[in-house]
């Protein structure tokens, strides 16, 4: 806990405590603060004074805990903390779009004059350049899936892949995991029998079913995302590298698939995609290393394309062209 805060809030946080953890011993509520017992009772003793009911029980199950029908003041920030939030939202790249752009203005509305000064100033001249490969999703379609995640309970999404193929799936939404700009959500789709990720961007609509579920224990949702976001699109891909695997691996973006050694000294990369024709020229020629297409067809057509094309910008102009 920061030592510089101000004893209001220091008290506001002694509150946000109170709030989340009724029945807070003195002790616990203390090291929240990163107070001395003494001084915690203060601060409680200082939300009382301003009228928060804060009600307290002797004994060993005995602690505080805030009185029913309490409201909350208004959120307070500080100054790093104002700024800071101006910076994350222009980080985001979409500080002008619907709705973050108008929740922006009213926070900045609401905040004291020299603090909305200078998060004004930073908004207007602070430029942000977006991140080319972000895409962001409907938030209503996010709202919906973030709380069928934290209610256990299963959906069906209405998806569209990047090649256009659209298809409706019944799945048990595990985590929404945000990662490098882009949103996802990790699931068991019933429709496959199997682990999926879906861009949440690529989601038009969700449909809250009435049967619950369990999320698999001890479920680790970015490793398990950077686990299979290669596995379960339309196209099958299966590339050889000829060379040692802990080589291959630092230039191998997740969506491409698994790696693994192979024959003497190379690697297989196994995986899925709905894309083809990105594949292709985008992900397979950023690998410095000499690699053969064995599947599937799609790829193989995808780079065929691709190598007619680079094969066509050498060739030598008909005569009499310059």
């Amino acid at each position: 806990m920061p030592s510089d805060l101000s004893p209001t809030a220091r008290a506001l946080r002694a509150m946000e405590i109170l709030r989340a953890r009724p029945g807070v011993t003195a002790g616990e509520l203390a090291a929240g603060l990163g107070v001395t017992e003494r001084a915690a009772r203060r601060y409680v003793g200082i939300l009382r004074e301003a009228g928060i009911p804060v009600e307290s029980a002797r004994g060993p199950y005995g602690g505080y805990r805030l009185g029913r029908g309490t409201r909350l003041p208004p959120v307070a920030f500080t100054e790093p903390e104002a700024i800071g939030l101006v910076m994350a939202v222009l980080d985001s790249g979409q500080p002008g779009d619907e709705p973050v752009g108008a929740a922006l203005d009213k926070v900045i509305r609401a905040l004291p004059d020299h603090l909305a000064r200078q998060a004004a100033t930073l908004r207007g001249h602070a430029a942000a350049a977006p991140d080319r490969n972000a895409a962001r999703p409907d938030p209503a379609i996010t709202g919906a899936l973030v709380a069928a995640v934290a209610d256990r309970r299963r959906v069906v999404v209405a998806y569209r892949s990047e090649s256009g193929n659209a298809w409706e799936a019944e799945v048990d939404p595990w985590a929404v995991v945000v990662r490098h700009g882009r949103w996802y959500l990790l699931c068991h789709s019933h429709r496959a029998g199997a682990v999926r990720t879906y861009r949440v961007d690529r989601i038009r609509e969700v449909r809250r079913g009435t049967r619950g579920f369990e999320p698999p224990g001890g479920l680790d949702p970015v490793a398990a995302l950077e686990e299979h976001l290669g596995t379960g699109w339309e196209f099958a891909t299966r590339v050889v590298f000829d060379a040692p695997s802990a080589e291959v691996a630092p230039w191998i973006r997740p969506p491409m698939g698994r790696l693994e050694p192979v024959g003497d000294g190379g690697c297989l990369l196994v995986g899925s995609t709905s894309n083809p024709a990105m594949y292709a020229e985008e992900w397979l020629p950023a690998v410095p290393f000499p690699f053969r297409v064995e599947g599937g067809p799609e790829l193989r057509a995808a780079v065929a394309r691709l190598t007619a094309r680079l094969t066509a910008s050498l060739a030598d102009p008909p005569a009499g062209r310059p």
